[in-house]
C-alpha cells in the first residue's frame, strides 16, 4: 500500500511540481492550497504531512496546533524562516522537523522515508520502560507519573524515549536533535535545550525525581 501524503502550501505551482514528482514515485498525494483546506483534509489520515509555515489567515504553525492533537503522524514543516525563534515555535507546536525553502526534491524525499520508517519502528514496539515512579509506554508514546500523564509534543516524547533507551549514556546535542527531529545533517543545539527544559518542567509538575542530568560541556543523559 503506498503512504499518503498531504502537502498544505499556497504555492499552487509548488503543490503541482511536488504532487507530480511524488505519484512518479507512487506516494499517493492529497493537497491543501491553505490551513482550512488543510485542516479538513486531515480527516483521510495523511502518513505524514508537509506544512508550509507562511500562508494567509491561518498559517502553518496555527494549523500544527491544531491538528497535533488529532493526528500522530510526522509533520514537516517547508519554511523560508531561519530565525531561532521560529524554528522553536515550530517545533514546540507539534511539528517534527522542517526543511528550508529552496530545497532539492531527492532531499525531502529522503527526510519523507527517514520519518516514515521512524514512525515504522515506533508502532512496532510494545515494550514499557518502569524507572520507580515513571513509566514510559513505548506503544502508546505516554509518559505516566504514578497516575499522571504528562503532556507532551512529539518531540519532547521522542527526547524522553531516546534517553530512557539509552540510559546513562551522554549524548551531544547534536546527536541528540538528530536522532529525535529526524536531521541527517549538523542539529540546533539550541532547540534541544528549549525542549530538555520543558520536558524538565513538566515532570516537576508531578516529581520531585531529577531524571535527566546535564554534562557540562558534553551534552545530558538519562540517570539510571
Amino acid at each position: 500500500m503506498a503512504y499518503r501524503i498531504l502537502i498544505i502550501d499556497d504555492d499552487t505551482e509548488l503543490l503541482k511540481m511536488l504532487k507530480k514528482y511524488f505519484e512518479l514515485k507512487k506516494y499517493e498525494i492529497l493537497t491543501a492550497e491553505n490551513g482550512t483546506e488543510g485542516l479538513n483534509k486531515v480527516k483521510l489520515q495523511p502518513d505524514i504531512i508537509l506544512l508550509d509555515v507562511n500562508m494567509p489567515k491561518i498559517d502553518g504553525i496555527e494549523v500544527c496546533r491544531s491538528i497535533r492533537d488529532k493526528v500522530d503522524c510526522p509533520i514537516l514543516f517547508l519554511t523560508a524562516r531561519v530565525e531561532e525563534e521560529d524554528v522553536v515555535n515550530g517545533l514546540s507546536s507539534g511539528g517534527d522537523d522542517y526543511i528550508l525553502k529552496p530545497f532539492r526534491l531527492k532531499e525531502l524525499e529522503a527526510r519523507i522515508m527517514a520519518h516514515l520508517k521512524r514512525e515504522a519502528r515506533r508502532t512496532s514496539r510494545t515494550a514499557c520502560c518502569f524507572q520507580g515512579e515513571l513509566t514510559i509506554d513505548y506503544k502508546a508514546k505516554t509518559v505516566q507519573v504514578h497516575t499522571d500523564y504528562l503532556e507532551l509534543t512529539k518531540l519532547e516524547y521522542g527526547i524522553m524515549e531516546f534517553f530512557t533507551m539509552h540510559p546513562g549514556m551522554v549524548f551531544d546535542k547534536e546527536r541528540i536533535y538528530e536522532k529525535v527531529c529526524g536531521f541527517d545533517a549538523e542539529g540546533d543545539s539550541r532547540v534541544i535545550t528549549e525542549l530538555v527544559r520543558r520536558i524538565r518542567k513538566k515532570l516537576k509538575q508531578y516529581t520531585q525525581t531529577e531524571y535527566i542530568e546535564t554534562v557540562w560541556g558534553m551534552g545530558y543523559r538519562w540517570i539510571k
